[in-house]
C-alpha cells in the first residue's frame, strides 16, 4: 500500500477524493488536510458529509492537519485545494518530494507541468523528468484540467489521433456541482439559467490546446487549433453536458467519427488501471441520450458519453457530449493519473 495525503478534504472535492481512496486497493488514506480553524479536530466534526455514500469513507475519526508537508507529507499528495492557497502549499509538497495531483488552476499553464488526462496524453507525464531535474528530488506537480475542458478533451482526443481537430465550438450546460458548496444561491439557479462563469470560457480555450497538444524536450507544443467556448450554469446537480460542433481534417462522415470515438482504447484501458473504465467514451444511438440523470453515474463517472452525432452545415459534424464534473472532471481524474505515473514507475 501507498501512503496518501488529501489536501483540503473538507470540501467537495476532497470529500469525493476520500469516497475513492477509501476503497482503493493500493492507496491508502495516510493524512487529510484542512484550514488552520478546522486543523486539529476530528474530519466527522469539522465536515457535513455531502455525498450519498458511506459517510468520510471511514475516516471519520481521523485528526485534520495543517496543509504543510512536515505535518502531512505521503509520497503520493491529493490537491482538492482553492487555487490561491494552491500557489504556495502545492509546491511546497512537491519541494518535499511528495508527487502532487492537484485539481487547481494554479500552475495548469506553467510549461513544465503537465495538465494530464490519462487517456488523452498520457506522454506528457515525462514533464515530471524536467521537474525533478531542476528541483533534485523525486517530487512534482501533476495538474488536472478545468472540469469542462475535461469533458470536452476526452472527445476530441480520438478526433484529433484519426483526423486532427482544426476548430471547435462548445457550449455547456454546468452542473451546480462544479460551483462547489454552498455554489450559486437558489434564487440564482433555480428555473434559471446563468450565461457567465468566471474564468470558465478562457480556461477552456487555453487548456485544450495543451492536452492535445505534443511533447517536445522541454515543454508542450501546442496544438493548432481553433477553440470557442460558451459556459452556462444550469439547475443541474452533477454532469456537465456539453453542445459541441467541431471541424475535422478530411471532412470525415458521421459514421467514421463514431467508430473513431467507438473504438478509442488509449493506455489506461490497455494497461487495466483500476479507476480506469472499461469504455473511456460511451457512444449513444438513442435521439433523447446523453442525459445527466441517466447516464452520468454510469462506469463510476469516469466514462463520458457522446450522442447526437450528426452532419453540421457550417463546422462538419456537431455532437452532444456529457460527463461528471466531480468524478472524472475532478477527484476520479487524479487518481487514475497517479495508477498512470505508478503504472509507469514514476511514483
Amino acid at each position: 500500500m501507498i501512503d496518501v495525503t488529501v489536501l483540503g478534504a473538507t470540501g467537495m472535492v476532497g470529500q469525493r477524493f476520500v469516497e475513492r481512496l477509501s476503497t482503493h486497493p493500493f492507496f491508502r488514506i495516510a493524512h487529510l488536510t484542512a484550514s488552520d480553524r478546522s486543523a486539529g479536530k476530528h474530519y466527522a466534526e469539522a465536515t457535513p458529509w455531502r455525498l450519498h455514500s458511506t459517510p468520510y469513507g471511514g475516516c471519520g475519526d481521523m485528526k485534520l492537519k495543517p496543509s504543510d508537508p512536515r505535518d502531512a507529507f505521503s509520497p503520493i499528495v491529493f490537491s482538492a485545494l482553492d487555487t490561491a492557497p494552491a500557489r504556495e502549499i502545492e509546491p511546497a509538497f512537491a519541494q518535499a518530494g511528495a508527487v502532487l495531483f492537484s485539481n487547481a488552476s494554479a500552475f495548469r499553464m506553467a510549461e513544465n507541468v503537465p495538465l494530464l488526462i490519462a487517456e488523452v496524453n498520457p506522454d506528457h507525464l515525462r514533464l515530471l523528468e524536467i521537474q525533478r531535474k531542476k528541483s533534485g528530488n523525486g517530487g512534482g506537480i501533476v495538474c488536472n484540467a478545468n472540469c469542462t475542458a475535461t469533458v470536452l478533451a476526452m472527445a476530441l482526443a480520438p478526433l484529433h489521433e484519426r483526423f486532427g481537430v482544426e476548430a471547435v465550438v462548445m457550449t455547456s450546460m454546468q452542473a451546480v456541482s462544479g460551483a462547489g458548496f454552498p455554489g450559486v444561491a437558489s434564487l440564482d439557479i433555480v428555473g434559471n439559467v446563468l450565461p457567465y462563469i468566471s474564468s470558465e470560457e478562457e480556461k477552456v480555450q487555453a487548456e485544450i490546446p495543451k492536452m492535445l497538444g505534443a511533447l517536445n524536450s522541454v515543454s508542450i507544443q501546442p496544438a493548432i487549433m481553433a477553440v470557442s467556448a460558451l459556459c452556462h450554469r444550469v439547475p443541474v446537480i452533477d454532469g456537465h453536458t456539453e453542445a459541441v460542433s467541431v471541424k475535422l481534417r478530411g471532412n470525415p462522415t458521421a459514421e467514421q467519427v463514431t467508430r473513431a470515438m467507438s473504438e478509442w482504447t488509449p493506455e489506461p484501458q490497455r494497461l487495466r488501471l483500476h479507476s480506469a473504465p472499461e469504455r473511456p467514451i460511451r457512444v449513444h444511438f438513442e435521439e433523447n441520450r446523453p442525459q445527466p440523470r441517466l447516464d452520468v453515474e454510469q462506469d463510476g463517472g469516469m466514462s463520458v458519453h457522446v450522442g447526437r452525432i450528426r452532419p453540421c452545415p457550417i463546422m462538419g459534424i456537431k455532437f452532444t457530449l456529457l460527463g461528471h464534473n466531480t468524478h472524472r472532471g475532478a477527484a476520479g481524474g487524479s487518481v487514475l493519473n497517479a495508477e498512470l505515473a505508478h503504472a509507469k514507475g514514476m511514483i
